[in-house]
């Protein structure tokens, strides 16, 4: 007898199709492509983030014998565009409008942000050196990577960027603007570096800001070549670095990427992108089915049950659901204890 759709099948059903095919064609998506096309792969990959799937084998177990796991190998591994994925995820969150859609938050600042919460180890700041540099992007820098040589270059790259100057920061002040206090803003100004390598490592003058945090009452000073925004866009461009810090945190809390099914930086780029875009497609379930539980409840459900065959809405529903109570046993106690 059919039962219908699985959950599986009814949560693919949210993926906006039409525009997955755009992207595809637009980004070459199946160019020189035997196997695997990206309409299999997606489902595939989303289908291995929901079960905790951890390798091919582990997919070609949960998915039975109609991929086989030379053509997954092959087709996992195929340099496909990750730009495919990435706008899949943008289009997602478009369509879904849901707040907790960092993918598409943050899927134009990834690439030109570099933030780490720990501090820089010898040869994490030369991370700093095979950045992309696009003329015209902001990059946000903790003051562990302050470096006056490379910020310089970049300065003659056209790009702007902001940091956080060093407790032993020294520069002389050239001239101050105006200021609202009332903003947050204590000082702009123009500063030369003071220091024989730090004035030939950067000779221009740079744009220093120190802002009053209302709501750690810390004082913070900020370094910058942009001298046109206001200053406080420039304290407030440093503050979103943290959503990009709480971005590759919430990846580790969320995202369940436990080992990487492809050794190429292609692979890894993908699976990370499908497991965003999963996690994405499940928030826009959640918010289109107006369900009260939490995302990681939704995906601890569907862990366990992609594969049955009932409505997503009462799946994911867990209002009205009691732990029974143990019914008192009325069998005759036969041992003393």
């Amino acid at each position: 007898m059919n039962l219908g759709k699985t959950l599986f099948a009814k949560l693919m059903e949210f993926v906006p199709w039409s525009s997955f095919a755009r992207i595809v064609a637009r980004y070459s998506g199946d160019a020189r492509v035997a196997v695997l096309p990206c309409t299999e792969h997606f489902p595939i990959m989303a289908n291995a983030q929901l079960t905790w799937c951890e390798s091919l084998r582990d997919i070609e177990a949960t998915l039975g014998t109609k991929h086989r796991r030379q053509s997954l190998c092959t087709g996992l591994q195929h340099h496909r565009p990750v730009s495919v994925l990435v706008r899949l995820g943008t289009v997602s969150h478009d369509q879904g409008r849901h707040q907790v859609a960092y993918a598409a938050r943050f899927a134009r600042l990834y690439p030109q942000l570099h933030s780490h919460q720990r501090r820089p180890q010898l040869g994490d700041v030369n991370v700093l050196d095979i950045l992309p540099i696009e003329a015209g992007s902001f990059y946000i820098k903790d003051r562990g990577y302050l470096d006056f040589a490379r910020l310089c270059a970049m300065h003659q790259a056209g790009v702007f960027f902001v940091t956080r100057a060093k407790s032993n920061f020294n520069a002389r002040r050239v001239y101050s603007a105006k200021v609202d206090k009332a903003t947050g803003v204590a000082c702009d100004q123009s500063v030369a570096l003071n220091g024989q390598k730090s004035a030939s490592d950067y000779p221009e003058h740079l744009r220093r800001v120190r802002f009053k945090d209302p709501d750690t009452g810390k004082t913070l000073v900020f370094l910058t070549n942009n001298t046109t925004l206001p200053a406080p866009v420039i304290a407030q461009l440093y503050k979103n670095r943290w959503q990009v810090e709480l971005f590759f945190k919430w990846i580790k809390q969320h995202l369940r990427i436990k080992k990487f099914l492809g050794n190429s930086e292609n692979a890894v780029k993908t699976q990370v992108w499908c497991a965003i875009a999963t996690y994405v497609l499940i928030a826009i379930v959640k918010k289109e089915l107006h369900l009260d539980a939490s995302l990681y409840t939704c995906l601890q459900i569907l862990s366990v049950s992609v594969f049955e065959k009932t409505l997503i809405s009462c799946a994911l529903q867990t209002d009205g659901y009691k732990t029974a109570e143990t019914p008192v046993s009325k069998q005759l106690i036969l041992f003393g204890f």
